[in-house]
């Protein structure tokens, strides 16, 4: 059981929560990012440097983990390739990306990508909040409940 975290975008708020998660249920937890990353002293938490360069991080997330194992993104291709090799991947405001909604979620985001190219659609999400948080708490729970399980 391992979480990788694709970190250059994950809220610091989140790379918390996983830290003291780490600690308390005591998993893996890897940092993949393309510049350094401070991480509290400890035998559960890491970090894996990548070059910089387009999807480079993506890429060694996907080329590491596991079957079972679960990524945090909010990278909907990402998630997409996790899904493909077995994993979940859950977004830092607490969508689970599972192979029953990711394949429709990637669908979303590409013609959104596409709308806003055309300048259809202007601006982003919105902010991080604390219900954001609390989603994400909830579902990484749940995640860590079940594979501690083994189910």
């Amino acid at each position: 059981m391992h979480i990788w975290v694709d970190a250059d975008a994950c809220p610091g708020e989140i790379k918390e929560l996983l830290f003291r998660t780490a600690q308390r249920r005591q998993v893996r937890v890897t940092l993949v990012a393309n510049q350094h990353m401070r991480t509290p002293n400890s035998k559960f938490i890491d970090c894996v440097l990548v070059p910089s360069g387009a999807n480079v991080a993506d890429r060694r997330i996907v080329e590491l983990l596991v079957a079972g194992d679960l990524v945090i993104t909010a990278d909907i291709p990402l998630a997409a390739d996790v899904v493909a090799k077995g994993g979940q991947a859950l977004n830092p405001r607490g969508e689970m990306y599972t192979d029953l909604n990711v394949g429709e979620r990637l669908a979303v985001r590409n013609m959104l990508d596409e709308l806003r190219g055309g300048g259809q659609i202007t601006g982003g999400p919105p902010n991080f909040s604390a219900k954001d948080k609390q989603a994400f708490a909830n579902q990484l729970d749940r995640w860590l409940t079940s594979a501690q399980r083994g189910s």
